[in-house]
């Protein structure tokens, strides 16, 4: 049997991962304001209590992200995606026989650790599957699965905890990840070089002729660097810090916009469902947009690397544009929460829009069994810096928002300039 165009099965596949892992992440953060009391936690606390919560996954996500890192690399995405999936479903159906806060905690660490594959499982899959032409597209589908989790849960789980309650709730999206295993482990056999599947025509499209892709197609003899090796590289110190600065600005909201809505707008949790999903709809098209951009540049013969870096470089312009409009409208945002969520859904659109492209990254400056290291290295750091912005949230917003978003609009620049820092060589190891 031979499948027309398997690659995007398999990317569609990853999207559907990633969607999963961003209802199972988003359930606390959604339903935190309405269950602290159940944990005979007050009122003035509560944020803080979210925080350490959150710090809890953020540690063992940034853990994950390394670790996970060097899994794919060794056994591969099909069975690394499959560990990582099995492992977080697991993990998230756990927060059910939460009984304190200590348990949420450890049920956080262990879901942070293993949700962590996702993204250099997505990374080194699409290096294997996509040419570089087409790779930020591959991207854009993926992490457009990020922003269609975002939208999706919302309503979801607002309506399974009126439904079912909250320990239900947790049980129920855990079977999400079980039932993805089967179509997974069914369709990605192999490697686009040996999967038996796969048409002869694509399988040239994705290996081609090129020197950059015969260096991948002997992958199996690249050298396998060491995480101190592979520091002593500017591409890699440029991936490092543009993910630590830029990642806490889609964490800010992903971690606080329910507790700003009911801070702000006093919504309940229907008004939460019906409200937190604008944002995260303008995230999945900037997702795919970021995508496109880059791989439409590169057609009309832009170098693929200066291309990415156009579309970051966008993509900084339309948040840090968004951000600042936030800040000058915010006094009055409180009379219209609509528009308060289209501001909000720009920020995220323009994250979105560069994030795909710098998540490429990685497998354009670096060859075979180093893509996934470096995938995950770039991980860990975006949650350091994300671990740093989440401490400081519950200190900012005591009396108002104003520095929160301040906050997330200095962080965007800097990035860039992170960015800048990076050259165009390619590391052939």
């Amino acid at each position: 049997m031979k499948v027309r165009g398997l690659r995007w099965y398999i990317i569609a596949l990853i999207a559907i991962a990633t969607v999963i892992n961003y209802i199972d992440r988003s359930a606390i953060n959604i339903l935190w304001p309405y269950i602290y009391k159940d944990f005979g936690i007050a009122d003035v606390d509560s944020k803080q209590a979210l925080a350490l919560i959150t710090t809890f996954f953020m540690i063992a996500y940034a853990l994950g992200q390394t670790f996970t890192g060097k899994l794919m690399d060794a056994l591969g995405t099909r069975i690394g995606m499959t560990l990582s999936i099995l492992g977080w479903s697991i993990s998230i159906a756990l927060h059910a026989f939460a009984r304190s806060l200590a348990s949420f905690n450890i049920f956080r660490f262990l879901l942070g650790f293993s949700e962590a594959g996702n993204w250099p499982g997505a990374t080194k899959n699409n290096a294997e599957w996509f040419p570089p032409k087409e790779r930020a597209i591959a991207q854009g589908i993926f992490g457009a699965g990020a922003s269609l989790g975002s939208v999706v849960s919302a309503p979801i789980i607002a309506l399974l905890y009126l439904a079912f309650g909250w320990k239900a709730t947790f049980v129920l999206i855990a079977v999400l990840g079980f039932v993805w295993v089967i179509p997974w482990l069914v369709i990605n056999k192999a490697t686009p070089d040996k999967h038996p599947w796969i048409t002869e025509e694509e399988r040239k499209h994705i290996l081609g002729q090129t020197e950059e892709n015969a260096a991948k197609a002997a992958a199996d003899n690249t050298q396998v660097l060491s995480w101190k090796e592979l520091l002593k590289y500017k591409n890699t110190w440029g991936i490092i810090s543009s993910r630590f600065f830029i990642d806490p600005v889609w964490w800010l909201f992903v971690t606080w916009l329910p507790t700003f809505l009911k801070e702000q707008f006093m919504f309940d949790i229907r008004q939460i469902g019906a409200f937190t999903w604008v944002p995260y709809l303008f995230a999945a098209i900037g997702s795919l947009a970021g995508g496109y951009h880059s791989s439409w540049q590169i057609k009309r013969g832009v170098d693929a690397q200066k291309a990415r870096k156009n579309s970051i470089a966008l993509g900084s312009v339309i948040m840090l544009v968004s951000l600042l409009a936030i800040l000058y409208f915010l006094s009055g945002l409180k009379e219209t929460p609509m528009f308060a969520m289209v501001l909000i859904g720009i920020t995220l659109f323009g994250f979105q829009f560069l994030i795909g492209n710098i998540q490429t990254l990685p497998s354009d400056y670096f060859n075979g069994k180093n893509v996934g290291t470096v995938a995950g290295m770039g991980g860990t750091a975006a949650v350091v810096g994300t671990l740093l912005t989440t401490w400081a949230v519950p200190v900012i917003t005591q009396t108002s928002y104003v520095w929160f978003f301040v906050l997330a609009a200095a962080l965007v620049p800097v990035s860039w300039v992170c960015i800048k820092y990076i050259t165009s060589r390619k590391i052939n190891n």
